[in-house]
């Protein structure tokens, strides 16, 4: 094997019976990003001095955190039996959350690495993405990695995987993407078994976008795989959907890092810079062609992922709503899955309710506005969509709680998911509490060997968005893992608790939850906020209501100042004059009084974390 050296090529430089386009799909740390490393270093395009661990994954969030939370495209040249061949690999991510982005990569490539760690054995993501790739028709490699590790058991986890795909456990390759073991065969394997790209050279110009990102000096850079025909450098391009034109300032392929050139053919991938700013005109899943002579027809749609988990965002300090709305704007292009509208709260002032794929996606949105943009927020309690039927037959969508009505109600429904868990058997007994506790009701289960077993159950989303993963890890050990999919409505016994101070409703603590958990919620949020909100000049009744029933209260008990101070014995009638006088004023103040409630007091409650004994009553 020699490395093929970067160089400047035209369209026709590499024919597309030279190019094999593939990505890495796998669970969680199943080792996707160090096998990448591993394939950069062996084919030459990273020498020693520059290679750092996890070298594509680029944001600090991702390196800090261990997980991929974007995908990367590298271009790789491949010698074998003396042809040099041109691999394009897509390390895409492993969590639930991000399956959005592996599908996006799927679109771009003909075959796919499906990787499974030696130890841990087949898990609910590697099952997720083995269908996804089904789903595309893509040829799958099955790959087991970590093999060094002396928990290894790869003739089992073979056999397991084999009996998965359906082919011969021989057919499971063995690597180790730590070192580098079995690396260089499964390069010659992903070139002997996947099928080159098809298109047609001649024709008019399509290309998909896969993915987009915005450089602060350079615009929108657009990812894209060629289809048909070639784009070069200084070529104006329609974009399909939104019509508009633009010249290619520059085109090129990442080798890892971008490397200009005169232009891209047939099964290529690689980047488009056209200088455009706004980041809403490069839409993932758009079709690239000609301005001259346009394709008729524009490439398969790709579907918008829809939003599972609603939450608002609110800048901490209120001149920083403008550059919060920007912020969102350009991490949009970078993220397909982020959907924004404007919001107001009586409490937090103006801010926006973002949807999400889950909670690790909300999080990875909000640490990397605050990181990038430099913001400080609040975000308010994650809630899902759900439909409200009245009795006049009107339709309602709430994805706010404080969108709840407060009329007749007939019907309320929530979303549902079909979800995944994988564990060993020992554990079923504790898995069914679990789900059974959290309202959900069992499909069917399967042995995939004598100690794993596949459950799935149909969960009502809102029960697992908060904790229910952190959960079933603590009971099976962190062996157990978790895959989930929408899977439409179903109607439920929901109400809306508010939380009243000194009875007005503050919006940013209202919540929709089932009746029965209703009172554990109301106890909670009333019990955190009597040790968040500090004392004021009156006493603060906190109350859980559900319309104009209150389900639990607290008390702030007012500061009270010692009127008696002055008085050295005497009359008693004098001090129960004083203390008289001091009562009236106090109810006085409580009729005109507004219960302040400072910002820390708001994001220690609306974390889902409990309240530190440390924030008790100033």
């Amino acid at each position: 094997m020699s490395p093929m050296a970067s160089t400047v090529h035209t369209p026709s430089a590499t024919p597309p019976e030279a190019i094999r386009n593939f990505c890495i799909i796998a669970h969680i740390d199943h080792g996707k990003s160090t096998l990448a490393d591993r394939m950069l270093q062996i084919t030459g395009v990273v020498d020693a001095r520059k290679m750092r661990a996890q070298y594509l994954d680029r944001m600090d969030i991702e390196r800090e955190r261990g997980i991929t939370i974007k995908s990367q495209a590298v271009r790789m040249p491949w010698e074998l039996d003396g042809e040099i061949f041109t691999l394009n690999m897509i390390d895409t991510p492993g969590h639930v959350d991000f399956t959005y982005e592996v599908s996006r990569s799927l679109a771009a490539c003909e075959g796919a690495v499906l990787l499974v760690d030696a130890a841990q054995g087949i898990e609910a993501q590697t099952l997720a993405n083995l269908y996804l790739a089904m789903e595309n028709d893509l040829t799958i490699i099955p790959v087991l990695n970590k093999i060094d590790l002396p928990a290894a058991m790869p003739d089992k986890q073979a056999a397991e995987l084999a009996g998965l795909i359906g082919c011969d456990p021989a057919d499971c390759l063995r690597v180790s993407g730590k070192t580098g073991d079995g690396v260089k065969e499964l390069l010659d394997v992903i070139v002997r078994q996947l099928p080159a790209p098809t298109g047609r050279a001649e024709g008019p110009a399509r290309a998909m976008i896969f993915d987009s990102v915005y450089d602060t000096y350079r615009g929108v850079v657009t990812y894209v795989r060629v289809v048909d025909g070639s784009l070069s450098a200084r070529e104006r391009i329609t974009m399909m959907s939104t019509r508009a034109t633009h010249e290619l300032l520059e085109i090129g392929v990442i080798s890892p890092e971008p490397v200009p050139s005169q232009g891209l053919g047939v099964g290529e991938v690689g980047y488009l810079i056209t200088g455009v700013k706004d980041v809403r005109q490069s839409k993932v899943g758009d079709t690239v062609t000609s301005s001259v002579k346009p394709a008729a027809t524009a490439l398969g749609e790709y579907r918008d992922p829809r939003p599972m988990v609603f939450s608002g965002l609110y800048p901490i300090d209120g001149s920083d709503y403008p550059a919060l709305r920007e912020a969102l704007d350009k991490l949009k292009l970078n993220d397909a899955a982020l959907v924004f509208e404007p919001e107001t709260s009586a409490a937090l002032g103006f801010g926006f309710r973002c949807g999400f794929l889950g909670l690790l996606h909300l999080e990875i949105v909000r640490e990397r506005l605050e990181r990038e943009f430099g913001l400080d927020l609040i975000s308010t309690a994650p809630n899902v969509i759900y439909g409200v039927t009245m009795e006049d037959n009107s339709e309602l969508v709430v994805t706010n709680p404080s969108e709840f009505p407060a009329g007749k109600i007939a019907e309320v429904r929530e979303p549902v998911v079909r979800a995944t868990v994988l564990a060993p058997t020992e554990y079923i007994g504790t898995i069914m509490e679990l789900c059974q506790h959290r309202r959900g009701s069992l499909r069917g289960m399967d042995y995939l060997s004598a100690e794993r077993v596949e459950l799935r159950y149909t969960l009502p989303l809102a029960e697992i968005v908060f904790d229910f993963f952190d959960q079933l890890k603590s009971r099976t050990r962190g062996y157990g893992s978790l895959d989930y999919e929408p899977d439409g409505e179903q109607a439920a016994d929901l109400v809306k608790v508010d939380i009243l101070l000194h009875g007005d409703a503050v919006d940013a603590f209202s919540a929709i939850v089932h009746r029965e958990k209703a009172y554990a919620y109301g106890v909670a949020m009333a019990s955190k906020l009597k040790t968040l909100i500090p004392r004021q000049q009156f006493e603060v009744p906190i109350q859980a209501a559900i319309g104009s029933r209150v389900i639990a209260r607290e008390n702030i008990r007012a500061i009270r100042k010692d009127v008696l101070a002055k008085c050295y014995g005497g009359d008693i009638s004098r001090k129960r004059k004083l203390l008289e006088k001091q009562k009236e004023g106090k109810k006085r103040m409580k009729m005109v009084g507004r219960v302040e409630v400072p910002q820390e007091a708001f994001i220690a409650a609306l974390s889902s974390d409990e309240p530190s004994t440390d924030k008790g009553r100033r």
